[in-house]
């Protein structure tokens, strides 16, 4: 006789978690500046927006009436994430996209208490941040253990998706050390997910926290069913240091590395398809010193195998900088060990704000009719952001803001049509036909996806 299962009651976790996960508003110093279009300033939208709880949207506000005087400076509505306690003395993690360029965060609790927040650190490249209130006696999360973590585990998240505060959602993991990034081997669930839900902790069902939700696959910019979680093992191992230093210190080695194929394992005798290959050494590394050549595959790095090659530069990566390692290295049908200091990468150099009169691109007329106010990259941002090409969103506001679209976002093609450059769109976009939806290839952080624009939608 099969063994009968019921549904899980998430309603005794959600009582026991809830009071630990926080709702995180980011706030930022702008000047006033003309509207998209000379779009008004619309009241009753941006009451509606309120009244619900919803984060404003980031629309360019009117010129000033001549008889008004205007502040040089004013705070405005950046975004909306979420966190959770990690000690009864006020420290919060969350995610580093959630806090990235705030000029102030307010961290609400679930008892409706309002703080403003401190930050202690963030790591662009895992993710993750910590920030601090003035605040005793809070009730911090439990910390599990990610090694036990199932596929096919019931998982609960809580956060404020489109600022909705403390909303409960659930669902199943669907993978574990999913690559999707350099430095970190996400959780995959099929969690409803959705913007403002970042930071917020994945809980099993023993009410522990085995991750933050960090990000999204979706093609609309709203849930598809693929949700994806930094395990909180990695997390802490960042807060940690952000902690006790305010930054993460990473080792490096110094080679250009891709996956060994069948073929590739076959031809040189491997046997098992494993390790990193290496393609290229970086002149005067630690590993062009340790003896490390173009052609090798390091099959282990002090002992512990390289199933695949994303495997290394996050065991590296957590290696502290200055330790002597041993990398194992197949090369022309032998294996053989060498020793290698690791060395530092250079750590993120933090956002600066240009203070004074700032330049602001001139929008085209069919851009602008689309909502999108948009600049040229420079070499260093292509260089940055891996793109040959592409146009950065500086503003947004009606068709391209209910697309998903927000400023910071690289265009790297419409209608399916690669565009170089904000004269490149413009040319596009003025030959489409303006009944139909327009498909937005776009590039945000580490994610390329779609949006569709329509002008007629409301």
């Amino acid at each position: 006789m099969a063994q009968q299962r019921t549904l899980p009651d998430f309603t005794d976790l959600v009582e026991q978690v809830s009071p630990s996960v926080v709702n995180i508003r980011t706030m930022e110093r702008v000047s006033s500046r003309p509207a998209v279009g000379g779009m008004p300033n619309d009241e009753e939208m941006l009451e509606f927006f309120r009244r619900f709880g919803l984060p404003i949207p980031n629309i360019p506000r009117q010129s000033p009436r001549p008889n008004r005087p205007q502040a040089p400076d004013e705070e405005q509505p950046r975004g909306v994430g979420s966190g959770f306690v990690l000690s009864s003395d006020g420290l919060i993690m969350t995610n580093a996209h959630v806090v990235d360029g705030a000029d102030e965060m307010i961290v609400t609790l679930t008892d409706k208490r309002e703080f403003k927040a401190k930050l202690i650190g963030a790591d662009k490249r895992s993710d993750v941040a910590v920030v601090k209130i003035e605040a005793t006696g809070l009730p911090a999360v439990k910390v599990g253990d990610v090694s036990r973590l199932k596929v096919g585990e019931w998982v609960m998240a809580i956060g404020s998706p489109f600022g909705l505060e403390n909303t409960v959602t659930a669902g199943i993991v669907s993978a574990k050390q999913r690559d999707t990034g350099d430095y970190l081997p996400f959780i995959q669930t099929d969690v409803a997910i959705n913007p403002g839900n970042s930071g917020g902790p994945l809980i099993n069902m023993r009410g522990e926290v085995v991750g933050i939700n960090s990000q999204i696959y979706s093609r609309s910019g709203g849930f598809m069913g693929i949700s994806f979680s930094i395990p909180i093992d990695e997390a802490m191992r960042v807060s940690d240091q952000l902690r006790s230093t305010g930054r993460v210190s990473r080792g490096r080695i110094g080679v250009q590395i891709e996956q060994v194929t069948k073929d590739v394992a076959e031809s040189i005798g491997l046997g098992k398809v494993q390790g990193a290959l290496v393609r290229a050494v970086e002149s005067g590394s630690p590993a062009e010193k340790a003896g490390v050549e173009a052609g090798d595959i390091i099959v282990k790095f002090d002992g512990k195998t390289i199933d695949k090659s994303t495997d290394l530069p996050r065991m590296v990566g957590s290696t502290k900088p200055g330790s002597r390692s041993t990398l194992t290295v197949f090369r022309r049908g032998t294996t053989k060990d060498l020793s290698v200091v690791i060395a530092e990468i250079e750590a993120d150099k933090p956002a600066v704000k240009t203070k004074g009169k700032e330049e602001k691109p001139s929008p085209g007329a069919v851009t602008q009719a689309y909502g999108l106010v948009v600049a040229d990259l420079t070499d260093a941002q292509r260089k940055e952001l891996k793109v040959k090409a592409g146009v950065r969103v500086e503003g947004v506001a009606e068709a391209a803001a209910r697309a998903g679209l927000r400023e910071g976002d690289v265009i790297v093609a419409a209608a399916n049509t690669e565009v170089a450059n904000a004269k490149e769109l413009e040319a596009l976009l003025s030959k489409q036909d303006k009944s139909k939806p327009l498909s937005i290839l776009f590039k945000r952080g580490e994610w390329t996806q779609y949006a569709i624009i329509r002008l007629g939608a409301r």
